[in-house]
């Protein structure tokens, strides 16, 4: 079996050489990189990464803890954080949680017991004190979309306050008053984020929140029609209706077009999340960003920065988040001021 030895015999170069070529090091030229991998298929070797790891004390991989593996959201900021770690020659090991708190802190162990170099975990179930103890662990730990003060330099985050108010306002601005509001699960803090928002922006305008015209639902599609449903069947006027996210806005829109109401011209809406799909459906629809693929690039480097030493990397971690008005919303029809929904 060839050693790196033999390797470094018929590249004619030092082991050094060979070990900077297995570890993609940029100190190595080109022409002395090809000859290195060259020498490795002629030989047919094959870096042993347990030795490796051993020698290191690194384990060239990177746990990633997210709270589902399915829908718009979380796949762009997972092909993000591969792409960064990928990048330098890094690894990325994926586990779920759920949003739940027992399988949270089932899906950290398992990473752990990997052996991985740094975690990077979007988790909303485990109390703000577990991720501080966490943090105090031996693991390198940086959280997407989660914001704690005593560990804030870890934390890669969204001004989701921000956003819920900035989805306010721009429906506020439009003449509305009469609105609903489908939530995020309010476990979640940036759900309870946003919907604060909300409030802020309605008490600027001098509006009473109406705590019947807020329904909690589940970020999914599904959970904004039956949302939406519930609305229509209160029999209240809504002129608009303000969502968490996008998903739960389709759900939402597709039940008013079902029931034979125009949107925009009898009732406006604004999602959050600014996903793709939302973009080319009719209407399009208007939103506030959340650039979670951005997010994920960041906890990345932040990885590269803090536990693999690259200074090269610049890391940012506090999100602004941006209006996108688009056909979904516009102002207030005076036909509709004191209309009621169907």
């Amino acid at each position: 079996m060839a050693t790196i030895y033999d390797v470094s015999i018929m590249a004619g170069v030092s082991l050094a050489t060979v070990s900077r070529v297995m570890n993609n090091n940029t100190k190595v030229s080109d022409k002395t990189k090809q000859k290195v991998l060259d020498a490795m298929q002629a030989l047919g070797y094959r870096p042993n990464t347990i030795a490796q790891s051993l020698a290191s004390n690194r384990s060239n991989s990177v746990g990633v803890l997210v709270s589902q593996l399915d829908g718009p959201f979380y796949g762009p900021m997972m092909t993000e954080i591969e792409t960064a770690l990928r990048s330098a020659n890094k690894h990325v090991i994926i586990a779920s949680g759920h949003s739940d708190e027992k399988q949270e802190k089932e899906g950290v162990e398992f990473l752990m017991s990997r052996g991985c170099d740094a975690l990077i975990l979007d988790v909303e179930a485990v109390s703000d004190q577990y991720l501080i103890e966490l943090s105090q662990g031996s693991t390198p730990v940086v959280f997407i979309n989660r914001y704690i003060d005593a560990i804030k330099e870890r934390c890669v985050y969204l001004e989701n306050e921000m956003g819920g108010y900035l989805a306010t306002q721009h429906i506020l601005s439009l003449g509305h008053k009469a609105l609903a509001y489908i939530s995020g699960p309010l476990f979640k803090l940036d759900a309870r984020d946003r919907l604060q928002g909300h409030k802020r922006a309605l008490a600027e305008f001098n509006i009473a929140f109406d705590p019947e015209l807020c329904v909690e639902s589940n970020f999914r599609e599904f959970g904004g029609s039956d949302a939406m449903e519930h609305l229509l069947s209160l029999n209240k006027p809504i002129t608009a209706v303000v969502c968490a996210n996008d998903q739960m806005a389709s759900g939402a829109i597709s039940v008013c077009l079902a029931r034979g109401l125009r949107v925009p011209d009898d009732i406006s809406f604004i999602g959050y999340d600014n996903i793709p799909f939302p973009q080319y459906i009719s209407p399009k629809l208007s939103t506030v960003s959340n650039p979670i693929n951005e997010m994920g690039k960041m906890a990345a480097r932040w990885v590269l920065q803090q536990v693999y030493n690259d200074k090269n990397v610049v890391v940012e971690s506090s999100f602004q988040p941006e209006l996108f008005i688009r056909d979904s919303s516009q102002a207030l029809a005076l036909s509709n001021v004191n209309a009621n929904t169907p």
